[in-house]
């Protein structure tokens, strides 16, 4: 019986643990990626390229932008991971490099929002066609 319940439990947590992440899996085009300071005005970029994440927990960036100023140019693969509340992508230093939480975690759209330890708040859209 204890067998049996430890099967359940570890099929219950598979599932919860892959269902969001399962949504991440395809092409992503980047819509918009904003970067805020509070108290002072924000930057923001549209249409910044496609992010894609694979199956097995690797993905690659194809992203091109310039903000301030400064132009950046990230085509670099990733390794990945989500749960409920937070994907994480680790690679290169970038941007896009670190832990996100899900403001909106729907099939077709995605809002994520970081910081990046400089009192800087961090949003990405994504979207999926």
């Amino acid at each position: 019986m204890k067998m049996k319940n430890i099967i359940i439990l570890s099929g219950l947590f598979l599932f919860l643990f892959t269902s969001c992440a399962h949504r991440l899996v395809g092409t992503w085009n980047v819509q918009k990626y904003e970067r805020k300071t509070p108290g002072e005005e924000g930057m923001s970029v549209s249409n910044i390229g496609k992010i894609t994440f694979d199956k097995n927990g690797s993905g690659e960036k194809n992203l091109d932008y310039s903000l301030l100023g400064i132009s950046a140019k990230d085509v670099t693969p990733f390794q990945w991971s989500a749960t409920d509340q937070f994907v994480t992508i680790e690679g290169e230093n970038s941007e896009i490099t670190k832990t996100w939480i899900y403001i909106e975690n729907k099939s077709k759209f995605q809002k994520w929002q970081s910081t990046d330890g400089a009192n800087n708040v961090q949003t990405l859209e994504l979207a999926k066609d």
